[in-house]
């Protein structure tokens, strides 16, 4: 790896510097330092330095995410540091990356999924009681259209008003004002911050389906860097791999984005991979929803030899069985074509034409 070097280590030999880039919030850190320690048990002679900096969507607060209209809010300024060479690698959500990444780049790995559910985090002095329990017209703050749409669908005494920031703000403005009764928030967030007793409810895929790749951490790399990728490969773990692929091929299909109520609900069991996805109106008053299903099993004779170094939906994963790989894209891109046949461009049209217009 042609890395600036180090201090020496015991041995008098030159160590390498890995150049970690994050944003610069809390949850960010956290995430990035899971990676790190990962990392550093795999590879010991190697020092990571953590480079944190901030993004668009950690400077504009004061507008909804999805009004905003860059599919890159998040990563940008990440991927330029990268791009320049200032950093070796960047740990993002998931869900933060767009389904086609800038040419260059690919994400080298995806690491084992945590809890990819909602969580509702409720105001102290609502305790103990649930969405459904709410009392009428009690404001809920979300700053993700697929969640109003779904919970407003489902829970319709209630109310929901955009709230935006990092997890620590979010909270603060629940706890010391009255303006919410409770907040939606993805539990595995709340878990990396050690926040599990602030959870009120974890929301069933029955109550909101979640984003694609809610709950994964990505490791996106130079697409060019072999030394990296090879690296960070071995963090990736299969079957997140094959369900993100086979979530991202489906949003990707779909045209959707942060703009658009879009989600999905995946699991593998006996070799069987099953996606379900849906599309929403604004309201979720117009909604479309299918499953499917497609084999992951791989079969080692047909895979034996083959180095399938294939980007699917910005994922390298040339050590996940790329048959199984093939399969779960497929299986994204055949339930789109279901949804969009049945009529999800009409309805993803007139949610991206409503939500412009507000």
């Amino acid at each position: 790896m042609s890395r600036e070097p180090g201090a020496q280590d015991g041995n008098g030999k030159a160590s390498q510097v890995i150049r970690m880039g994050t944003r610069k919030s809390q949850l960010a850190r956290i995430q990035t330092d899971s990676v790190a320690e990962k990392l550093k048990s795999l590879y010991p002679e190697v020092q990571l330095e953590i480079v944190a900096m901030s993004t668009t969507g950690d400077k504009i607060l004061d507008t909804a995410l999805s009004k905003i209209g860059e599919k890159s809010l998040f990563t940008k300024e990440l991927e330029n540091a990268l791009e320049r060479n200032e950093v070796d690698l960047v740990v993002h959500s998931l869900k933060d990356l767009p389904t086609s990444l800038p040419p260059g780049f690919t994400i080298g790995a995806v690491l084992k999924r945590e809890n990819p559910h909602d969580a509702v985090v409720l105001h102290p002095k609502n305790a103990g009681k649930t969405l459904g329990t709410l009392p009428e017209k009690s404001v809920v703050g979300t700053s993700s259209l697929r969640r109003a749409a779904q919970l407003k669908k489902r829970f319709p005494h209630l109310e929901f008003k955009d709230i935006r920031g990092n997890l620590n703000t979010r909270l603060k403005k629940l706890d010391e004002k009255e303006d919410f009764a409770a907040i939606i928030l993805a539990a595995a967030g709340l878990r990396r911050m050690g926040w599990e007793n602030r959870v009120g409810q974890v929301l069933g895929p029955e109550d909101c389906m979640y984003a694609v790749g809610q709950g994964a951490l990505a490791v996106e790399v130079r697409a060019c860097d072999k030394d990296i990728l090879d690296m960070v490969s071995v963090l990736h773990d299969p079957d997140t791999v094959l369900r993100c692929i086979a979530e991202r091929a489906f949003l990707k299909y779909l045209e959707g984005g942060c703009s658009v109520p879009v989600a999905v609900h995946t699991e593998i069991k006996d070799s069987q991979l099953y996606l379900t996805g849906a599309v929403y109106s604004l309201d979720g008053s117009d909604s479309l929803k299918e499953t499917m299903q497609t084999s992951v099993a791989s079969d080692k004779q047909e895979e034996d030899g083959v180095d399938d170094g294939a980007q699917r939906v910005g994922i390298t994963a040339g050590n996940v069985p790329h048959l199984a790989q093939e399969a779960a894209e497929k299986l994204g891109v055949d339930l789109a074509k279901l949804l969009l046949s049945k009529g999800a461009k009409e309805i993803l049209t007139v949610a991206r034409q409503l939500n412009d217009a507000k």
